[in-house]
């Protein structure tokens, strides 16, 4: 059963949101935006320790690099730094990661407006010791694209908050006080500490400095992720720095400095006892803060607007003074919100109720956070090797959670956003060369190699890419790249990769990309090496048990479970063999032929959907929580039985997204999740990435049209028209392309790229004839 508490409800805000959109202003799609769709991490209300959708329900801009939202918690497995369940608020961060499921990072520069006697310390989640941290009134919370507001109930301020691409603006409204503050923690990470701080004053309105972060202050997977990384800011008040300073907390060299000892009692302490340093204008130190403290009158606003960069001050400067030139916050968070109804036009559906299009809106505006921009807007951006580069051919990017983004998000974005894949694959590319290593990352945040997760992501977005005509790269380095790739990580002449389904599995499809992408660039022997290999699939399958099964480094298989494929962990990574072994995309029919025949799949595959529970959350059958069955409903399709994919899919989006803080079954996972209800919905999503036959499903809307970039695809639009939609008419009845007959239940991605319709006349019974023809 669903979890039903009131505090996970949809928020009020977001009704009144969605009942402006619906009258008469519905042109404006920022308007149906939700943020805090997923913004929970509640392991029981996910019923795993995963948690739901981890997402923040801040101020950022599309793909910008300053996400300006609040912070809850520290630590723990909490990557976006807030939880709706947790009733206080340690303040407001700059920084901050989306839907991540392992230990997070950023949450930067820490930001709380307070009054009274100082405190240097957060202080506890559950209220066990005191600090600068405050309840807040949860009916006061407001989320929309680009603005973010909260009243703190220990101060009796209301905070708000806007965003531009590199730089946002926060405003403050306090009582009548005379010891009113604004604090900054410029230690605080999500997950772990920056090590190393510095904070200068400028003048009577400005600070800059910065905050370093590296591994031995935890943060992404608590140190093991390898992050490492510099964040510079510039920061002007509208109240003049009069009565000013720094906290700073004495950490001794032996003190490790891990997401644990940060959160322990002994480190807790010591940070609540910092020395406070009135009037001090330049400090360097391991946990340091910044305070201005100034007399208030009753409502009064109080206005902070700050730059970001990740090269250095001046470009945190000049970031700012680009984007937020004056104090006026409203202007600023309407030309935040412009810039989200730009982007979320890039798809425009007509059709469905209010609770689709604020899920699939939102869901737009999810899938546009990562992979953000991370250049200055001067272009200069630091490189793998720590060195300043200027690039004027890409946007350098970051946060490429790839073993999630390659199955939908990625290939969303070729449709509405190629330039975004060619910056990706650029920022990739280019960094090994900075990093002189000879693969590419699967798993990058900041220029880190993290080792997070495996297979091979970025081959596949490199050929699924050149296979769609998006080229705006070294495509001789790629190509390289991507041999290094599958030889360091892949199943190699063995056949297999001991221990594991899940790496073997995965392994295979990526060298099959490179074997694809061999044979386009003419080269016949890496065709036959990479394409036998990704037939490796073969070499685990045991036909005693029906199913997938590791093998030990002898070749032996692995003892056999008594709960059999629906073991979890059993060769397999966040998921059973029978959830992980429909992973083939690449050979459907040898996968099907191996498994026993069409007539023995379609059972197989009718089970696991039937077994699967109504609410969707984590379960041993269709995982929708989880990435690797998220072609799986599209399987039918190639199974002849395209009605099956059109329920399936309508019955995912139906059960699985909602517009509540519970809306998302599983993480975010930096924009897949949401990509797959985008692709789904308007009735399109692909099996295998690398090949660019996309598959038709029955869309949830009347009617999408996609905004093509002219400088990738010949046609302005493409626009799918399900006629006779409804919620019973789910099934396709006949097609139209263009104004021509179509039985098909595929198109080609050249067919989209050229622009047109595609008509679909909807049924509430299955159509046995239409779709059939593979």
């Amino acid at each position: 059963m669903r979890y039903r508490s009131g505090l996970l409800r949809l928020p009020v805000m977001a009704i009144l949101m969605l009942l402006t959109a619906m009258h008469g202003q519905a042109q404006q799609l920022s308007a149906y935006v939700n943020p805090l769709i997923g913004a929970s991490s509640s392991a029981s209300a996910a019923g795993i320790y995963h948690g739901l959708g981890k997402t923040f329900p801040g101020a950022t801009t599309p793909y910008g690099m300053v996400q300006v939202s609040p912070n809850t918690i520290t630590g723990g497995d909490n990557g976006s730094g807030y939880s709706y369940e947790h009733t206080s608020i340690e303040g407001f961060a700059f920084t901050q990661m989306s839907g991540i499921g392992w230990f997070g990072d950023l949450g930067n520069f820490l930001v709380m407006p307070t009054n009274g006697p100082l405190k240097t310390s957060a202080g506890k989640l559950d209220g066990t010791t005191d600090g600068y941290r405050s309840a807040y009134d949860k009916k006061s919370e407001k989320a929309s694209a680009g603005y973010y507001s909260v009243f703190l109930n220990k101060y009796h301020t209301k905070a708000e908050m806007t965003a531009a691409p590199h730089s946002g603006m926060l405003r403050f409204t306090f009582p009548e006080n005379k010891e009113s503050s604004i604090q900054i923690d410029l230690a605080r990470r999500v997950g772990g500490t920056s090590t190393l701080q510095y904070v200068k004053v400028l003048n009577e309105h400005t600070i800059a400095g910065w905050m370093k972060c590296t591994p031995d202050g935890g943060g992404w997977g608590n140190g093991d992720g390898k992050a490492n990384y510099t964040i510079y800011f510039y920061a002007q008040f509208s109240k003049p720095l009069k009565n000013y300073g720094v906290w700073s907390a004495d950490i001794p060299d032996s003190w490790s400095r891990k997401r644990e000892d940060i959160e322990s009692d002994r480190y807790q302490t010591q940070i609540a006892n910092a020395a406070i340093l009135k009037n001090t204008k330049e400090k360097q130190g391991k946990h340091l803060g910044f305070y201005t403290t100034f007399a208030t009158t009753k409502n009064e606003t109080v206005l902070m607007k700050v730059g970001i960069s990740f090269v250095d001050m001046a470009g945190a400067r000049k970031n700012l003074n680009a984007e937020i030139k004056d104090w006026n916050f409203d202007a600023t968070r309407q030309r935040a919100v412009a810039l989200w109804d730009k982007a979320l036009a890039k798809v425009k559906v007509q059709g469905g109720n209010a609770e689709q299009k604020a899920v699939f809106y939102t869901a737009m505006y999810h899938s546009m956070i990562d992979p953000r921009i991370v250049n200055d807007v001067d272009g200069r951006y630091t490189a793998g090797d720590g060195t300043i580069k200027t690039s004027s051919e890409f946007k350098k990017r970051t946060i490429f959670s790839g073993w999630d983004v390659f199955r939908s998000q990625m290939p969303l974005q070729t449709i509405i956003n190629p330039s975004l894949v060619n910056d990706m694959i650029n920022s990739l590319v280019t960094l090994a060369d900075e990093k002189h290593k000879d693969y590419l990352e699967r798993w990058e945040l900041l220029n880190a190699y993290s080792g997070c997760m495996f297979g091979n992501p970025a081959v596949s977005m490199i050929a699924d890419a050149y296979a769609k005509g998006i080229r705006n790269y070294d495509i001789s380095k790629a190509y390289q790249l991507s041999k290094g790739s599958v030889e360091r990580f892949g199943n190699g002449n063995r056949g297999y990769t001991p221990q594991s389904i899940a790496y073997t599995l995965e392994y295979g499809y990526t060298e099959w990309c490179v074997s694809q992408m061999a044979k386009w660039l003419n080269h016949p022997e890496d065709v036959e090496k990479y394409a036998k290999r990704s037939l490796s699939y073969k070499n685990i399958y045991d036909a005693d048990k029906g199913w997938f099964r590791p093998r030990d480094s002898t070749g032996n298989w692995v003892a056999w479970p008594d709960s059999g494929r629906l073991t979890q962990w059993y060769g397999t990574f966040e998921t059973n063999p029978y959830q992980q072994g429909w992973f083939v995309p690449h050979d459907i029919g040898g996968m099907v032929q191996l498994m026993g025949g069409e007539a023995k799949v379609l059972a197989d595959l009718d089970n696991l959907f039937a077994k699967t529970p109504d609410n969707m959350m984590w379960n041993d059958y269709y995982n929708h929580a989880n990435e690797p069955v998220h072609h799986v409903p599209f399987l039918f399709n190639r199974l002849n039985r395209p009605w099956l994919t059109q329920k399936w899919t309508r019955e995912i989006c139906r059960r699985a997204y909602h517009n509540s803080v519970e809306g998302l079954v599983g993480n975010e996972d930096v924009g897949q999740m949401s990509a797959w209800y985008i692709l789904a919905a308007s009735g399109l999503h692909p099996v295998c990435p690398g090949d660019t036959r996309q598959e038709i499903t029955s869309p949830v809307f009347d009617q999408i049209t996609f905004q093509l970039d002219n400088a990738y695809a010949k046609g302005k639009t493409f626009t799918i028209v399900a006629r006779n939609n409804a919620a019973a008419n789910i099934y396709i009845q006949s097609a139209l392309l263009n104004g021509k007959p179509y039985s098909k239940c595929y198109l080609d991605f050249k067919d989209i790229a050229i622009g047109g319709k595609l008509e679909l006349v909807m049924g509430n019974t299955p159509s046995k004839n239409w779709g059939t023809t593979n």
